[in-house]
């Protein structure tokens, strides 16, 4: 959307309205999380060391190491762990490893963000009317159902407010921020790290540090949105939430530390507020969420579809509801993360009991973006001590975070692990089974086929199958393919045709290619496409291959002879009609896999049930595909025995 040199206040907002919505809200309830782990008294060795933890974490995890290291890390100008994964996988295929547990992760945090940022803000109503705990997540859900709801009609329109809201919000908490600071500055003691190294030193580590932990959740979107908002503008922009934030926990230390040794029911986030100003800060703070909540929507309908593209994800309905470049719609995952967030809802009810959920898959992903960064700055940079350093210094906070967030397994944290688990599954069983397929991947040259062909053509006993049969290839070689698609073409209802086109999609690394190379086997008769697209790019090849056909006709590469009944469409004329054959594979029962291959492969296959034709992937038309099914099968050879014949 924006190139890194593009800043303008229009596009500060934008950054303010996409990027910081879960950042933004984490003092909603970070505070009280830390107070949470003294039984929710407040005593100035946990109000001070506590701010001095949040400022610190915000400082190394989140400055530091996303925006200042982070965000150099651009695959042409756009972010996110999976274009990080996609500038290093070249070096070494562990990496895959990382990238596959960081998406899962990711994932199952867009199933937590929104229960616990949207009952957050509701619960501030508490300061002024009792609300039931079952009429707190009757509204919780009724906001929750309304927004999953408006995801299939994209958020091009309301996403113009998105910015000036989150400026309301955050000049919000700072404002009342400075009002505590002025009347206790005592708190600015915290930006002493002594304070946070005495608090860990004799407090509950795990516990305080799980609880300041959720302060930099979220930063992970300064990288993910770098292309939806440059760089330059994420810089700039963080400036102003920085110290928003830092005013909004400072100020509710400061209110703290005048009050110590009490006892807090409520989130020290409201209660600094003046009674009358609790309706509308809670109607602001709601609608903080909701965006936040939006984001890591939005930004997981964006992952899925980078990582199906990368062939590191099942195949799932991808719609495009508005013409904003890179918004998606993934009705499958729209209603995965709308029944996820529905059962967090109805499990935890109350947001104090999410905590323990929440910051676990943060903490995961961060570890992971941690291993590649270290790489990218290894190979890509060239700067051989860096890395090091990088790896050393965050992976050990990370760890030490994780280590934390580890003891909150039991009272909630399982929700992360298994969702995060799950996903991590799928993926695995996807790439894998890819894997093991390539390595038993055998391919012939189409020129060896040339007689075949012809004699195909001069059988006049066989009928005309259609004027173009077009199939999909995985060969990297142009004149290649596979025997499946030879056998296809001879044996299995031989496919007599005018003209035989082979495509080959190879996905690039950089997200936006838009190429192809034309080949030829043989003239105005066997021709070869290998389409080149960045993982950002839909794989519409009907579309796509209509052009290049025009394009070659245009050139004069390709000269078809028009019949004389055919009507000029769009200089098509004598092209003929298109058939596109689709093989699908079904496991052999009599194979040589191994046990876990073979479980693998069958894995995927049940998998592969549920996920979107190839048909209306590729957005071929179904009136014009022939779908064919062919058995994996891998063996060695014949077995020694043989039958013999007795009569």
């Amino acid at each position: 959307m924006f190139k890194n040199k593009d800043i303008t206040i229009g596009s500060l907002f934008v950054a303010l309205g996409i990027v910081y919505g879960d950042i933004g809200t984490s003092p909603l309830y970070v505070m009280q999380a830390i107070l949470y782990t003294n039984n929710s008294i407040a005593t100035r060795e946990l109000v001070l060391g506590g701010v001095s933890l949040v400022f610190w974490t915000l400082t190394l995890q989140t400055t530091i190491k996303y925006v200042v290291l982070t965000l150099q890390a651009d695959n042409n100008g756009e972010g996110g762990i999976l274009a990080l994964y996609a500038l290093v996988k070249r070096y070494f295929k562990w990496l895959i490893v990382p990238a596959i547990i960081g998406v899962a992760a990711i994932l199952a945090d867009g199933i937590l963000t929104p229960p616990i940022s949207v009952s957050s803000a509701i619960e501030g109503l508490n300061l002024i009317v009792f609300l039931k705990e079952d009429i707190t997540v009757m509204i919780v859900l009724i906001i929750i159902l309304l927004l999953f709801s408006a995801q299939k009609f994209g958020t091009e329109k309301i996403g113009k407010i998105f910015g000036p809201i989150m400026f309301v919000w955050f000049s919000m908490i700072g404002f009342f921020g400075i009002v505590q600071l002025v009347q206790n500055p005592r708190i600015l003691e915290g930006l002493n790290p002594y304070y946070a190294f005495k608090l860990l030193a004799n407090g509950n580590v795990p516990y305080i540090l799980g609880a300041v932990f959720l302060c930099t959740t979220g930063a992970e979107a300064l990288y993910s949105d770098l292309g939806h908002c440059g760089r330059i503008n994420i810089y700039y922009s963080w400036i102003f939430v920085k110290i928003t934030l830092l005013l909004s926990y400072f100020g509710q230390g400061a209110y703290l530390l005048s009050r110590e040794g009490h006892s807090f029911v409520n989130s020290p986030f409201f209660l600094i507020m003046p009674k009358w100003f609790i309706i509308p800060g809670v109607i602001i703070a709601t609608l903080a969420a909701i965006i936040a909540s939006q984001a890591l929507i939005s930004g997981s309908f964006t992952l899925i579809s980078e990582a199906i593209k990368l062939n590191i994800f099942p195949k799932l309905a991808i719609r495009y509801p508005t013409k904003e470049k890179g918004q998606v719609y993934i009705g499958t995952v729209n209603k995965a993360l709308c029944i996820g967030c529905v059962g967090i809802i109805l499990i935890f009810k109350q947001s104090q009991n999410m905590q323990a959920a929440y910051g676990l898959s943060i903490t995961i992903t961060m570890l992971m973006t941690t291993l590649l960064l270290s790489q990218y700055i290894r190979f890509v940079k060239n700067q051989k001590k860096l890395w090091i350093v990088v790896l050393l210094v965050f992976g050990t906070i990370e760890l030490s975070f994780l280590y934390a967030n580890s003891f909150k397994i039991l009272s909630g944290g399982y929700v992360t692990l298994l969702i995060t688990a799950a996903l991590a599954f799928v993926m695995y069983v996807w790439q894998y089974s890819f894997e093991i397929k390539k390595r038993y991947l055998k391919f012939v040259s189409l020129t060896d086929y040339k007689e075949n062909f012809n004699i195909l053509k001069n059988d006049s006993e066989l009928p005309l199958y259609a004027g173009n049969v077009v199939y999909l290839t995985k060969s990297k070689l142009w004149n290649q393919v596979e025997p499946k698609v030879i056998y296809s073409i001879f044996n299995n209802d031989p496919k007599k045709a005018d003209n035989y086109w082979f495509i080959n999609i190879n996905v690039t690394d950089d997200p936006y290619t838009r190429e192809y190379i034309f080949n030829k086997i043989e003239e105005n008769r066997i021709f070869v496409i290998d389409f080149n697209l960045g993982f950002r790019v839909s794989q519409g090849i009907n579309t796509m291959m209509f052009q290049v056909i025009r394009d070659l006709i245009k050139s004069g590469e390709v000269v078809f002879k028009p019949r004389n009944y055919m009507i000029d469409y769009e200089n098509l004329k004598g092209i003929g009609n298109f058939k596109f054959i689709i093989i699908e594979e079904v496991l052999a029962l009599e194979n040589d896999f191994s046990t876990w291959d073979s479980f693998i492969i069958s894995t995927q296959l049940f998998i592969k049930k549920f996920t979107v034709s190839p048909q209306k992937w590729y957005g071929i038309d179904t009136s014009v595909v022939d779908v064919e099914k062919v058995p994996i099968l891998f063996s060695r050879g014949l077995p020694d025995e043989t039958l013999k014949r007795i009569k």
